[in-house]
């Protein structure tokens, strides 16, 4: 136990994640439960880990199962982890992944619990398309009841006039405003100036560090094999293109603009995955004889006007996790942002740098600083290794602390957009 006084710290002793790949592909009979126990199983094995031993769950997830939302208390029961292990899950749209984490290592600073697993998943493939409202209304009483012929005479009378009764696309939009993210990325690149070709390069550049990554073996401690209910195992990335290039991007049409900048290339794919990270108090943790990887030193989450920029969130957390961290952007060694399109990573990257965003917004008298490229998204990000909304979040913690442990460097701080305005970041220090 700590010393009388001292901090009682969470650390984060691993974390891994299945292979991600491109939605109603190989996945596509894995709901986010099955992606979720995956994950988790994979997490177990490596680590060696006594399943006896977790004692929470926390789990992220965007599109969760109407049939079992709480995703967490699923993955207790389909593992036969101790039947105490409690279990929540949270949803925060994209941020969900960091929310998890961030919400186990607040209840083990609370001293709460010494081990517990959090992490996230998602699966468009299984997506559920819901029926008009107009549908359920008439045909509930129905279903429920004991329904007599003049019941269905009345249902049916109900839905006259027959139009909006056709189940409709689900799309990426904000409820509150009907914008469609791509169309969000179109706005904030033409409010900071971010030009064609630079999404295409920052595009291609993510591709190519995710291969490199990938080639060179820096994603071996975090990527578990699947093997698929066909029996089709899958052990690696299935998105990233190394054969990209700006020239290639340069030829793919606009998808949310006639004359517009944002293409299928230079934003994040639809994807199904899951993350996982373990997480205990770092006294357990040597107590149990592992090496923690990283902890966290701040976090932030904000809420920004959707009418206004929707994904510009991380131009606000950043800094306030960075102030309350006592750092400057100068004192970090690597920076993750989550590339749900290249505009919004690039608008970022120019509000942090631009003394009129820090006056204005930040109310600060001077730029947070320009982002050397060389730190930013080291091994790639979303719009090469694709984007399982509630995974993301766990799976830059888990890049980063990888990353922080193998090299020595000493701090990195982490930014993610999601809908509904928000902004969620991090600063993870070495252990």
């Amino acid at each position: 136990m700590a010393t009388k006084g001292a901090r009682r710290r969470a650390v984060i002793v691993s974390g891994v994640r299945t292979p991600f790949v491109r939605a109603f592909t190989d996945y596509t009979r894995m709901d986010s439960i099955d992606l979720a126990d995956a994950a988790v199983r994979g997490l177990l094995e490596r680590t060696a880990l006594p399943a006896s031993l977790v004692q929470s769950i926390v789990w992220g997830g965007v599109i969760l199962p109407s049939g079992a939302p709480n995703i967490a208390r699923e993955i207790a029961l389909d593992l036969q982890l101790d039947p105490g292990c409690e279990g929540y899950t949270v949803t925060r749209a994209c941020a969900s992944g960091l929310q998890a984490v961030t919400s186990a290592a607040a209840a083990i600073e609370r001293g709460e619990y010494d081990v517990m697993i959090a992490g996230g998943s998602d699966s468009t493939s299984n997506a559920e398309v819901k029926l008009p409202q107009k549908i359920v209304h008439a045909a509930a009483p129905l279903a429920l009841g004991k329904p007599k012929p003049k019941d269905y005479l009345s249902a049916v009378a109900q839905l006259a006039p027959f139009t909006d009764i056709l189940p409709s696309r689900p799309k990426i939009q904000e409820r509150t405003t009907g914008e469609v993210m791509g169309e969000s990325a179109e706005k904030m690149a033409r409010i900071h100036g971010i030009s064609r070709a630079a999404q295409d390069e920052f595009a291609a550049r993510s591709h190519h560090r995710a291969a490199a990554a990938i080639e060179s073996g820096r994603f071996d401690d975090e990527v578990v094999p699947v093997t698929t209910p066909e029996g089709k195992t899958i052990g690696r990335d299935g998105l990233v293109r190394p054969g990209t290039s700006v020239g290639k991007l340069a030829g793919l049409a606009p998808v949310f603009a006639k004359n517009g900048t944002v293409t299928a290339g230079n934003a994040s794919p639809l994807t199904d995955g899951a993350s996982a990270v373990l997480l205990m108090s770092e006294e357990k943790a040597l107590e149990l004889g592992y090496t923690p990887l990283a902890a966290f030193r701040s976090w932030s989450f904000v809420s920004v006007d959707p009418r206004d920029q929707v994904l510009i969130g991380p131009a606000i957390s950043m800094p306030r996790a960075l102030d309350k961290a006592g750092l400057s952007l100068s004192d970090i060694d690597f920076v993750d942002i989550h590339e749900a399109f290249a505009a919004q990573t690039l608008s970022v990257v120019e509000a942090l740098a631009s003394d009129e965003w820090a006056k204005t917004r930040l109310d600060r008298d001077t730029a947070v600083g320009r982002i050397d490229i060389d730190k930013l998204n080291v091994h790639g990000g979303s719009v090469s290794l694709g984007h399982p909304f509630g995974a993301t979040g766990a799976r830059m913690v888990t890049t980063m602390a990888n990353e922080l442990a193998r090299s020595g460097k000493s701090t990195a701080l982490l930014g993610i957009c999601a809908a509904g305005g928000i902004g969620a970041s991090a600063v993870l220090e070495r252990v």
